[in-house]
């Protein structure tokens, strides 16, 4: 793992009381700040969505998922405001991410912030601003987010394989960000099918969904693999690095998402056999693919534990408890509905708790840092030689 990455952040070299008391001046908000910023619009953004798809009736639960929605929209339009400050005055700094061999695969974040935001869009936003308006700002974000995300598939991998000094215990659920968008596209394209006219053009964007959700489900499980071989020969690693282990409940949970979205939006689409087909695809990779989520859930959780009773820093790495968890919740909801269970509606609702526990909690502390400054600075790199405990 990079040493960069194993310490947490630097005060600033004058210390003082306030707002950014970390920083030496103001402007240094802006110079290192990275794509994995766009994981905290993710994470506030599946809150909205997945509060939206529960399938059990709770008072006041839309008007908190449409709050959390407009949230995430602010933050969104804040977030890229600072960063394309960022890229102006330190492009140097902009394209040093793309080279670093952690930090690169982060730039699948921004591609899921957009979709996100715009499913949330779609599903909530529509009450505030119009069903029209909803529409056309989720396909813009849809079509910017699932375009940047088949660039981030190719290119990050692509980077990895010809540039980056790749060592052989350097596999973490970070390598997952990339890849995963295609599928974050499947999942969220589902809901702009039944929006285009019947014929080629519903046809055409099923299809591509269901392409993009083979190109990411692939790309997954090769990581996934890796990732567990790493753990079994290598452990854990820099605690720092542990919350990445959540990551890899984000392509699994929104497959079976994928999967059940896009099996009934096949039915005003595709003729029979295929149109059940699709359906039935939905149950019998989505229940299945479950249960190997719930059984990493629980072993990332062990892990995580684990390494909370020697020590786990706040970095920004922690926003991996948020959206990979929010899959889970959309994907069992998914089945939920199709299905009439009531384990899977229990299920959805126990998730949907950890969700918005975990959200709280790491929003919290992302604020309380973002205030005092030090997470906008680059970490300290470990000494070398220094031993890392597993």
């Amino acid at each position: 793992m990079h040493p960069s990455l194993t310490a947490p952040p630097r005060a600033g070299a004058h210390p003082r009381t306030g707002l950014l008391r970390e920083l030496d001046h103001p402007s240094q908000l802006f110079r290192d700040l990275g794509p994995n910023w766009y994981a905290s619009v993710m994470g506030t953004g599946i809150v909205a969505v997945a509060a939206a798809g529960l399938p059990v009736h709770v008072p006041g639960l839309r008007t908190f998922a449409t709050v959390v929605w407009a949230l995430a929209a602010a933050w969104l339009l804040l977030l890229t405001a600072a960063w394309s400050v960022h890229w102006t005055r330190h492009p140097e700094r902009g394209r040093a991410h793309a080279g670093h061999p952690v930090m690169a695969h982060f730039w699948g974040a921004p591609a899921m912030a957009l979709m996100t935001v715009g499913a949330g869009t779609l599903t909530l936003g529509s009450a505030w601003i119009g069903e029209r308006p909803a529409l056309v700002v989720d396909v813009v974000l849809w079509s910017a987010g699932t375009l940047l995300g088949l660039v981030t598939w190719v290119w990050i991998p692509y980077r990895a394989m010809t540039d980056h000094r790749v060592t052989e215990d350097a596999a973490f659920g970070g390598w997952l960000m990339p890849v995963v968008p295609p599928m974050v596209s499947a999942a969220t394209g589902a809901a702009l099918i039944p929006h285009l006219a019947p014929g080629q053009g519903r046809l055409t964007l099923l299809l591509a969904c269901y392409a993009m959700f083979g190109m990411s489900l692939i790309a997954s499980l090769i990581i996934i693999t890796q990732v567990w071989s790493r753990l079994m020969h290598h452990k854990t690693g820099p605690a720092a690095m542990v919350p990445t282990l959540w990551i890899v409940l984000g392509p699994l949970g929104q497959s079976v998402t994928a999967a059940n979205l896009l099996g009934g939006a096949a039915r005003s689409v595709l003729p029979r056999p295929y149109a059940t087909g699709a359906e039935v695809f939905g149950l019998l990779y989505g229940v299945p693919v479950w249960g190997f989520a719930m059984m990493w859930l629980l072993l990332a959780a062990a892990l995580t534990v684990r390494t909370a009773r020697r020590g786990l820093p706040f970095s920004l790495t922690w926003w991996s408890f948020t959206f990979p968890v929010g899959t889970c919740v959309t994907g069992t909801s998914a089945l939920a509905l199709r299905l009439h269970a009531t384990a899977f509606q229990g299920a959805a609702v126990v998730l949907g708790t950890l969700l918005l526990v975990a959200w709280i909690t790491v929003a919290a502390r992302t604020a309380r840092a973002a205030a005092r400054g030090g997470i906008f600075l680059p970490p300290v790199p470990a000494p070398q030689g220094s031993p890392v405990k597993a």
